[in-house]
């Protein structure tokens, strides 16, 4: 691995969530705000792919782990 880059964990965030924290927790992984990551699993969610986009987030849910110092 690189030296540069510190490693990085994707984790579910409690702080500022408002479902599971998945979008909270992909936003501060990928340095983007996470309403925009909440408008685009929403516009998915309105789509032809929104069985697949509910599933993948739930399951997601179950499968990140809670970041531990927010509870």
């Amino acid at each position: 691995m690189n030296g540069d880059k510190p490693y990085r964990k994707f984790y579910r965030i409690r702080r500022g969530r408002i479902v599971t924290g998945l979008c909270q927790g992909l936003g501060e992984y990928f340095a983007v705000d996470p309403v925009i990551i909440r408008l685009v699993v929403l516009l998915l969610i309105f789509s032809p792919v929104a069985l697949a986009t509910v599933l993948l987030y739930f399951i997601f849910s179950l499968l990140v782990p809670l970041r531990m110092e927010d509870g």
